[in-house]
């Protein structure tokens, strides 16, 4: 017993081995036939076309093919309407000739061959119907309001069922609500009826799908009435009418109209879909709810339908068995229903069907035909479609309920095994076929295929293979140094290799090896590894107003070697067809935006093997549409209430309303703000003034703009009234000493509240008690009272009176007459100096009656008479400081020391100013002195230099002497230690000695009055470098004449260098004079001719040459012959070259007239011996 467990075990391993592989056997090798295409079980037909029942099948060779039909053969010759696909065993029924009903049979597929047979499922040919409608007499039905009612569709049995639907004549779709619902069988049920539910035109459609017809029943009609109704007419429908109630329905408690009774009971299926319902009866219209008894509710694969009247779970499950309560509820009470559910299952795979087997001869393996279902199904084995128990006996097979042993299979033993597994509610038929084969390995993969990836994803590298038995497959990189396993590879048992999340250092070449006992044999693939595409920058949230531009900017990086493809889309749509959308590399511009334009946008940018996405909503605004359907209510004397409708937003709130108004009785065409309101209101209350014809209108504003006006509404007009308030600003002043301005700010149109509108204007001294002066004023805003006293305190009214009587009484105002110029100065001035800069000054007040005006302030003129130092000039200049206010002492800044001013104070109105106090002195004490007003430096030397300087401009006082200060100043601008010099006052000079040679100094120079010392006057100089001493610096790089002497040297070996590039460039070489008689030794050159350097100077002072330059044996060059060629050298034009382009026509023993050569200007440009002559003085 424990030898047989083991065994099992064992077989079973090796079946899992089989099984994870699940080979597909190459078409080139041998192989039983499998089923790869039949029609399904339940095979619905639609009549009119021919009937084609499928059936492929491969295998090799390839099989043949035979049907069966009812169980029994069925041969195909002997029909002449029915016929098999070529190298297929699909049958095809012509019905031209034929009715598809004589077709209506159970067929099966066989597909054989040499090594097996194949059987299909058991298919029902049926064909589709859409029987008629059965005629029947439509009776009219007339029932009470608040009755519930049944209309019966009942539609023919067609084949599928029809899909049912209620519409009215003009094919609209009946409106169903919770209180009228269709059930699942096609009935339309009202809870309670209406009086709107009356109409003759119920119509039940029903559409079949195969053949895509509509079927309709007769119309119903239905009359609903009331009490009334029912009395009136019950005579005339007695005898023709169906009449469900004599009575209106009183309110009731909700009963189930379907299903009847507490409880019922459904069987559904495993994997098919449970609907239950209830529907129930009650007034008020009930509502439905849904629990589980005996648990909780799928959610994820519950749905309510039909108002919450059906209850829907998918892909049902036997854990959705059980009880489900339904309860109808109304403020009247409730009633529930329980449904007890069952659920049965068909057969079904509990771990796939069983799969083919490819062993090699003396393996073994098991075949597994294991499924489940409720009740249990049952199970049973076909070899080749015979029962197994009638099959050849095989030593190698054993048979165990589900599961066929296959021990030390040998060749020849090849087969196909069918797995039939059935219970009362249906069947599952499986082909698996048993092939045993000798293979040597082969890789099915295409070799040197390249795999991409983006980097951090998973790569997958295929190595399919076949053999039998069973490849082994190990994997190698690169150098094969070792076999890829463990991280990060992952090596599935197809072969696959997998790397979770690929790296750069990745990418290379791959080796997969698949070896048998029969051979080997290996295969390359490339894996290149990517960078991934990502967007940088993401379009953004764009809120564009109408007809503008708006720009979305989508900027990618991928990996250069991928060729990117950007996509726009709008609204997840593609892009509208508009010249105004313009998609760049990177961007997509819309132009002039309208309504339609706004959405979301998304920029998508994609390789072929990734992609990245990005999206941005645009919106679109504007301003507001005007508001709508402006109406007034609630009239009454002094208010009225306005209500509109708001336009359209346009996307973009509505932040307030305006409301205007335009009087047509005073003002047509003016329109003028009266209020605002939120724009979270629709309606505002209006206060209304008298002897107005109102019109109003409405703005809307949102962030973009105020909308268009509305369209007016209609006109209010109110009657007159006296009027309710007095004119504001009411002032009196004079613009003459002896008068007085009464002024006003007057009513606007809104407030004169009657015709004839005018002012009664009132006036009286202050102190004195008297009567009110009344004039009328009208059309203007002030009245002119002439003749007052000057500057006098007077009492005032206006009052606003029209035809319908006068105003308010109005307030007392205060106003004064005319002012007049002071005539009285301030007393008692004086003047107390603080410091040398600063004096207070004082006085005593100007008595009021004297000012004749409104005290303003004080004015102080003041003037410097002169300085009391003899070298500054005398200077009369006046100043004012003003001072606002009643003061009686200010302080007076900004004076100069040392100076005597004079000054005067005078009391100023609103008029002028009045007379001037008598003139009072301020002597200023000495100060301290300005800066000296100049400080040069002269006569520098080794050690010595001389300042000299000029006294301060402000001396403030008597110069008392000077303070000198110096000290040294390096080249880092650190300072030395500071030097100090008392200096006498008679001084302008000084000479300082024992200084350092080549130092810079600083020296700073103030003046000393006996309050102190002034600011100081700086400068700076540098004593003289000693010649003796300057051999001896080591810093002389940084001296300024050395920098000049090294820029001329440079500029002049440029210069030479040029002229020698111009000459070499030209041909030739300097020009000689003509060879003597007695010829020159030729070493004897100035300057050598191959590397232009220089020779010696000549003697002669008046034509001496520039260095280097070749010159006649005599030593002489003509300064005038500046037109000189350097051909005139040779004879005529017969001058010859080197091959260095030199002149060597000077050798060749030929001789020219040197005189007709000078003779002559040439038009040549200038020699360069000409041009080196003009340079000797520079040299």
């Amino acid at each position: 017993m424990m030898e047989r467990s083991g065994m099992d075990a064992a077989l079973l391993g090796l079946f899992l081995a089989h099984l994870a592989t699940a080979l597909e056997v190459p078409l080139d090798l041998p192989q039983p036939p499998t089923i790869t295409h039949q029609s399904p079980k339940d095979y619905i037909i639609d009549p009119r076309e021919n009937i084609v029942i499928h059936c492929e099948a491969k295998g090799r060779p390839h099989p043949s093919f035979s049907w069966t039909r009812n169980g029994t053969h069925f041969d195909i010759d002997e029909d002449p309407n029915v016929s098999m696909k070529p190298n297929s065993g699909t049958l095809v029924v012509d019905i031209s000739r034929a009715k598809a009903e004589h077709y209506e049979f159970v067929y099966q597929c066989t597909a054989r061959n040499k090594h097996g047979t194949a059987v299909s499922n058991n298919i029902v040919v049926r064909q589709s119907r859409s029987p008629l409608w059965s005629k029947e007499k439509a009776d009219q039905i007339v029932i009470s309001e608040g009755r519930s009612l049944v209309l019966r569709c009942r539609p023919p049995a067609g084949l599928p069922p029809p899909i049912i639907f209620w519409m009215d004549n003009y094919f609209q779709r009946l409106p169903q609500s919770a209180r009228v619902s269709q059930s699942l069988n096609g009935d339309l049920y009202f809870s309670n009826v209406l009086q709107e539910d009356s109409r003759n035109d119920y119509i039940c459609y029903a559409r079949f799908p195969y053949t895509q017809t509509i079927q309709q029943k007769q119309p119903i009609i239905v009359k609903v009435l009331d009490l009334d109704a029912i009395n009136d007419t019950m005579a005339a429908f007695y005898n023709d009418t169906d009449l469900f109630s004599d009575e209106p329905a009183d309110e009731r408690k909700p009963s189930f109209l379907i299903p009847s009774g507490p409880s019922s009971s459904m069987t559904v299926l495993r994997g098919q879909v449970l609907e239950m319902e209830c529907i129930a009866d009650g007034l008020p219209t009930p509502e439905i709810s849904w629990a589980k008894v005996s648990g909780d509710l799928p959610t994820k694969r519950t749905s309510f339908l039909h108002y919450e009247k059906t209850l829907r779970i998918a892909d049902v499950s036997e854990s959705d068995a059980g009880e489900y309560r339904c309860t109808a509820r109304n403020p009247l009470g409730s009633v529930h229903h329980t449904i007890r559910v069952t659920v049965k299952a068909a057969p079904y795979w509990i771990s796939g069907a069983p799969r083919n087997l490819v062993l090699a001869p003396g393996e073994s393996s098991v075949l597994t035909c294991r499924a489940s279902g409720t009740p249990k199904p049952s199970v049973s084995w076909a070899m080749n479609g015979i029962p197994i128990e009638n099959s050849p006996k095989d030593l190698s097979r054993t048979v165990e309920d589900d599961t066929i042993i296959f021990t030390d299979v040998q060749a020849g033993s090849s087969a196909v095994y069918q797995c039939n597994v059935s219970n009362d509610y249906g069947y599952l038929l499986s082909n698996a076929f048993v092939n045993v084969l000798s293979e040597p390995p082969r890789v099915l993969t295409p070799n040197n295929k390249v795999y991409q990836v983006i980097r951090n994803r998973q790569a997958s590298m295929d190595c399919a293979s076949f053999g039998s038995p069973l490849p082994k497959i190990t994997w190698f990189k690169d150098s094969r140094s070792s076999t890829l396993d463990g991280d990060p590879y992952v090596l599935h048992d197809n072969g696959t290799l997998e790397i979770r999340a690929a790296q750069a250092h990745n990418s290379g070449k791959y080796t997969c090896v698949a070896r048998n006992s029969l051979g080997i044999l290996e295969n390359h693939v490339y894996l290149e590894v990517k960078e991934p595409t990502r967007i940088l920058k993401q379009p953004e949230y764009k809120v564009v107003k109408l007809g503008r531009s708006a720009v979305f900017e989508c900027k990618v990086k991928h990996d250069p070697s991928l060729v990117p493809t950007m996509t726009w889309l709008k609204d997840d749509g593609e892009l509208p067809d508009d010249e105004r959308l313009i998609v760049d590399s990177d961007t997509l511009t819309i132009n002039d935006v309208g309504e339609s334009d706004a959405g979301v946008y998304t920029c998508i940018m994609n390789t072929t093997l990734d992609h990245d996405s990005a999206s941005a909503e645009l919106t679109v605004v504007e301003r507001p549409d005007p508001p709508t359907d402006l109406e007034l209510t609630d009239l009454k004397k002094r208010s009225v209430q306005l209500t509109w409708i708001p336009g359209d937003e346009h996307n973009s709130p509505i932040h307030k309303f305006l409301i205007q108004y335009e009087d047509s009785l005073h003002h047509r065409g003016h329109w003028h703000n009266l209020t605002e309101v939120p724009g979270s209101r629709t309606t505002a209350h209006l206060k209304l003034s008298p002897y107005i014809h109102y019109t109003f209108r409405v703005l809307a504003l949102n962030a973009v703009d105020f909308s268009r006006p509305s369209f007016p509404s209609r006109t209010v007009e109110t009657e007159p009234a006296a009027p309710d308030k007095n004119p504001t600003g009411v002032q009196g002043f004079g613009t003459e000493h002896d008068n007085l301005v009464i002024s006003w700010k007057p009513l606007s149109g809104l407030h004169h509240n009657g015709p004839g509108l005018h002012y009664k204007v009132m006036w009286r001294q202050e102190v004195v008690d008297s009567d009110w002066t009344t004039v009328t004023v009208a059309n203007n805003s002030k009245f002119v009272v002439s003749g007052t006293p000057t500057f006098v305190p007077y009492e005032l009214k206006v009052q606003a009176v029209n035809d319908l009587g006068a105003g308010p009484e109005p307030a007392v105002a205060h106003g004064y007459s005319g002012e007049d110029l002071p005539v009285a100065a301030p007393g008692n001035v004086q003047a107390v100096l603080l410091n040398s800069t600063l004096a207070e000054l004082h006085w005593d007040p100007v008595p009021a009656k004297l000012i004749r005006g409104h005290l303003k302030g004080y004015k102080v003129y003041y003037w410097k008479e002169h300085s009391l130092h003899k070298h500054n000039p005398h200077l009369v200049k006046s100043q004012i400081l003003t001072f606002s206010g009643d003061h009686t002492h200010r302080r007076l800044p900004g004076l100069h020391p040392f100076s005597l001013y004079l000054f005067n104070v005078r009391v100023y109105n609103g008029k002028g100013e009045g007379p001037p106090s008598p003139n009072q002195q301020i002597v200023t004490p000495e100060g301290v002195p300005g800066a000296p007003s100049s400080l040069l430096v002269t006569n520098p030397n080794l050690d010595s230099l001389t300042l000299e300087w000029s006294p301060p401009h402000e001396r403030n006082g008597h110069i008392t002497g000077y303070t000198l200060r110096y000290q040294s100043v390096n080249n880092s601008n650190e300072l030395g230690p500071v030097e100090e010099l008392a200096l006498p006052a008679n001084e302008t000079s000084l000479t300082l000695l024992n200084l350092k040679y080549s130092t810079r100094y600083r020296f700073y120079l103030n003046a000393i009055t006996v309050r102190g010392a002034g600011p100081a006057i700086s400068q700076e100089a540098v004593t003289v470098m000693d010649e003796a001493v300057a051999s001896r610096q080591v810093d002389i790089a940084t001296q300024g004449w050395f920098i000049g002497l090294m820029c001329a040297i440079a500029l002049l070996i440029l210069i030479l260098l040029i002229i020698c590039f111009i000459q070499r460039n030209k041909g030739g070489k300097y020009p000689v004079k003509e060879k003597e008689d007695a010829h020159t030794d030729p070493e004897f050159q100035p300057m050598k001719d191959d590397d232009c350097t220089f020779g010696e100077y000549s003697d002669n002072e008046d034509h001496k040459p520039l260095k280097g330059s070749r010159t006649p044996s005599n030593g002489t060059v003509k300064r005038d012959d500046s037109d000189d060629s350097l051909v005139d050298y040779g004879e005529g034009g017969d001058g010859q070259f080197n091959e260095d382009g030199s002149f060597i026509g000077q050798y060749s023993g030929k001789s020219a007239s040197r005189g007709t050569a000078e003779g002559h200007e040439s038009s040549e440009a200038p020699s360069p011996i000409n041009t080196m002559n003009s340079l000797n003085s520079f040299v």
